[in-house]
């Protein structure tokens, strides 16, 4: 059965652009309800933590670093098949490859800047969704 829940950060450049409003009206505009959000800047150690999974990976010290380099909206958010509804929200990593209508599309800077991050998975959304907020925190 699909999840009711997904995991959404929108990053960095998203935010000093100042699109975060826009961004989060598109995802209440897909039906989505926003469960918890909070605005912090991740330490570089919290950024390597959160991308622990992709530490072998030749990116990960550029990703850490600019997972770190300016503020984020985490978020938690529900509805129906939360994931893949979600997925089909941001559209392609790669803006260029972005469907019209997509938050990527509209608002990524380039695939390493893409604006958002979406959970892959449901399992990942639980996780996600668990390293920035406890369940007092959701509403």
């Amino acid at each position: 059965m699909a999840g009711t829940i997904t995991f959404t950060m929108i990053k960095p450049e998203a935010v000093a652009a100042g699109n975060s409003g826009a961004i989060l009206n598109k995802m209440e505009g897909a039906g989505f309800r926003i469960v918890a959000l909070k605005k912090i800047q991740l330490s570089a150690q919290r950024a390597g933590k959160f991308y622990e999974v992709h530490a072998e990976r030749p990116f990960y010290g550029e990703l850490v670093e600019y997972m770190s380099s300016g503020p984020i909206f985490a978020a938690v958010l529900e509805k129906e098949n939360a994931m893949s509804d979600f997925r089909a929200l941001i559209g392609a990593t790669d803006p260029t490859e972005a469907a019209d209508g997509t938050i990527r599309k509209e608002f990524a800077e380039s695939k390493a800047k893409n604006a958002v991050h979406g959970s892959d998975s449901d399992e990942n959304a639980a996780l996600e969704a668990s390293f920035f907020f406890s369940d007092l925190e959701r509403f």
